[in-house]
């Protein structure tokens, strides 16, 4: 049989008759997309997104229907099929309801799997959980007891009661694995080698992740032990010192050389970094106190929040007054607070100048404080301090009330006139804010409020082979937000060892159905209330006369149930779902047609197989497979047009539909509509691995 001659893409080929334009594509190499498309069944070009433009013709045509034909010029890659494209994705998109992720994993900084590592606890299966938190996250242990939890803020447990408690379950898995921790293996030494000023999470995070894309990494520090703000401004009750150590070890024994006592600006210069060293990585914390600016303040025995807390971390011995006032909302002023306590004072006092209501400082926290014996006194603040002959301090006081809203976004503090009173105090402690400074990192643009000018995908700042992330970058904010920015500039800083476009980690597209407020009832239908399993302390009156941890951890009977709570959230085919890999190669909008979007409608009376029907694109694959191939009609088209939904025959269960080819079914479906109950859960893989640069072939 004579071949037929035709061009895809300035290229010249033969193809069989009767070949479609798009397995003749296909088997050059030539990538055309489809979701409806199927080599055992017969064309059925609903998508359309396959769509070539052939010289001659007016009209688009869908290449998996038709047939090559001699001299045919065909072009895959113009601008007028990208944009078709883009619109049959966007079209698409308009009326998909559903999560690629769990709203967990997308409110957590660090992007870590939390519904793919809470089901590996579920299951016992503690070591894969910890490698697959470790992808994201080289400190789970670390932050799975400071961090303010993001992700549990997202957790859709609490539309049933309460949300599920992630932090813990990271904690669990940190702490399960501890003495027993295999490490990840690097790729080939490359021979590069990257200098990183500050052993905090962003330093430590861009090390971890710069050694196992096989980059040497050199960590210098101003302090004499690692961690940063984590070991200098996190009291040992809420994270102890051994935890930090064994965490930082893992960098240590993966290659990283640590130079402490060694100060940026002082005893090494960046142009010395830059000399001596392939790229430089930024992760200075945010460590200087924010001044109250009211007279008085430099009297002694006023200390800052901060420098309190590294002073009591050094020595738990620190000497404090008996009566000590503590001037701010957040968690530093809660910790120095329960560090006084801790050190000897016997009346410790918080005074917020907002109510409660407006404290940034974690809630969990303050109650702690409050159960601890710390008084919490609101509206009111500071406007001078005194040093009395004795050499106790006089504070005067005023009474606020709140305002408009300022700035931030809270209501603004008001001064209360006349309502000036005197409170003596032997210690105050100034715990109102810390920002950055930055001067010691010459040559770099600075921003005008004095934080370092960064790329925020790649890091990358004013100088080719200097890269910033964390505190430095947008000023004192949540570890692992600097763990993320940490992991993210060791991935743009490999691509620019390796000679590669820095573009960073392309965030990929994901769906969610929306915040809390938006979530259909039926998202918990039949979900039976679970109690939270709560975290075992140490006794209040007690724990005060020491350091020790007052969280003392889950059980593994507690883990098992805990993890068990999960609903499982996102799309168990978020890793192949191909609206999903288009809607990121195309660019499309998901919010350029908005409208109405179909409502979400999941059966899993199956045992074997989930039917989410809010996800379902018509592509019709699974429809066609059971008349063509296996001779049922055990699914079909019901209503039509906009209203026109894929069902199980007659509007039954899916349970009692013909199972016939069942499976193969399941795998044939483009978008995850139709998922296996024991396809895995977690998204990412359990080790980390160098991300390719993505584009549009």
């Amino acid at each position: 049989m004579e071949k037929i001659k035709l061009t895809i893409d300035g290229i010249a080929i033969e193809a069989d008759p009767g070949t479609t334009l798009l397995d003749a594509a296909q088997a050059q190499g030539v990538f055309i997309p489809s979701f409806c498309h199927n080599r055992k069944l017969k064309p059925f070009a609903s998508c359309f997104v396959c769509v070539v433009e052939i010289d001659g013709r007016a009209n688009l045509v869908p290449s998996c229907s038709t047939a090559v034909a001699p001299g045919m010029v065909v072009r895959t890659k113009s601008e007028r099929v990208k944009l078709a494209r883009r619109t049959c994705v966007e079209l698409l998109m308009s009326d998909h309801l559903g999560d690629c992720l769990g709203p967990c994993m997308g409110a957590c900084p660090a992007g870590i799997d939390i519904p793919g590592f809470v089901k590996h606890l579920a299951l016992g299966e503690d070591r894969a959980a910890l490698e697959l938190i470790k992808t994201n996250m080289p400190l789970p242990a670390t932050l799975g007891r400071v961090c303010p939890r993001p992700c549990e803020e997202a957790c859709r447990r609490q539309l049933v009661e309460e949300p599920v408690a992630i932090c813990h379950l990271k904690r669990y898995a940190a702490d399960a694995g501890a003495g027993d921790e295999s490490l990840p293996k690097p790729a080939k030494t490359s021979g590069k080698k990257v200098a990183i000023v500050g052993a905090g999470p962003a330093g430590l995070a861009a090390s971890y992740y710069l050694q196992l894309l096989g980059h040497k990494t050199v960590i210098i520090d101003a302090h004499e032990a690692p961690g940063g703000m984590l070991r200098f401004g996190i009291p040992a009750y809420r994270l102890p010192r051994d935890v930090i150590d064994r965490e930082y070890a893992v960098a240590a024994r993966l290659g990283a050389e640590f130079r402490f006592g060694t100060r940026l600006g002082k005893d090494v210069s960046l142009d010395d970094l830059r000399r001596d060293h392939d790229a430089v990585f930024l992760g200075l914390g945010a460590q200087r106190a924010q001044a109250m600016r009211v007279p008085g303040e430099d009297s002694p025995g006023v200390l800052s929040g901060i420098g309190f807390l590294a002073a009591a971390s050094r020595d738990e011995k620190t000497p404090i007054g008996r009566r000590v006032m503590v001037v701010g909302g957040g968690n530093t002023a809660i910790d120095a607070a329960r560090t006084s306590m801790r050190l000897g004072a016997k009346e410790v006092t918080i005074l917020y100048r907002r109510t409660r209501a407006e404290m940034p400082a974690w809630a969990m926290e303050v109650h702690e404080a409050e159960v601890e014996g710390v008084k919490l006194e609101i509206l009111a603040a500071p406007t001078k301090i005194e040093k009395q002959a004795g050499g106790s301090l006089a504070v005067t006081c005023i009474r606020m009330t709140l305002g408009e809203p300022d700035a931030s976004g809270r209501a603004r503090p008001v001064p209360q006139e006349g309502s000036e009173h005197v409170r003596v105090v032997d210690n105050v402690i100034a715990a109102i804010g810390q920002s950055v400074d930055a001067k010691a990192a010459a040559g770099v643009e600075i921003a005008g409020w004095g934080g370092i000018v960064a790329d925020e995908r790649t890091g990358r700042t004013s100088l080719e082979n200097v890269f910033a992330g964390g505190d430095c970058v947008i000023g004192a904010d949540i570890a692992v937000r600097a763990v993320a920015a940490g992991r993210r500039a060791a991935i743009a800083i490999d691509q620019f060892l390796m000679g590669k476009p820095v573009v960073g980690e392309v965030a990929r597209y994901n769906a969610s159905m929306g915040k809390l407020a938006d979530i259909s009832k039926k998202v918990i239908e039949g979900r039976e209330k679970a109690a939270k399993a709560r975290m075992p302390e140490l006794e209040p009156r007690s724990r005060v006369a020491h350091f020790k941890e007052v969280e003392t951890g889950y059980t593994a009977a507690q883990i098992r149930a805990e993890a068990q709570r999960c609903l499982e959230c996102g799309c168990r085919d978020a890793r192949g779902c191909r609206l999903r890999t288009y809607a990121m190669l195309f660019e499309a909008d998901p919010r350029r047609f908005a409208g109405q979007k179909r409502e979400y409608e999941r059966d899993d009376s199956h045992p074997g197989v989930v039917y989410e029907a809010h996800k379902c694109i018509q592509c019709g694959t699974c429809v066609r497979m059971t008349e063509e191939i296996f001779g049922t009609s055990a699914l079909g088209f019901t209503f039509r047009g906009f209203a026109s939904r894929v069902r199980p025959a007659l509007g039954r269960p899916l349970a009692k539909i013909d199972d016939n080819g069942l499976l193969q079914i399941v795998e044939a479906c483009p978008v995850g509509a139709l998922v296996l109950k024991k396809a895995p859960v977690a998204v990412q893989e359990r080790s980390f691995k160098r991300p390719p640069v993505p584009g549009l072939e």
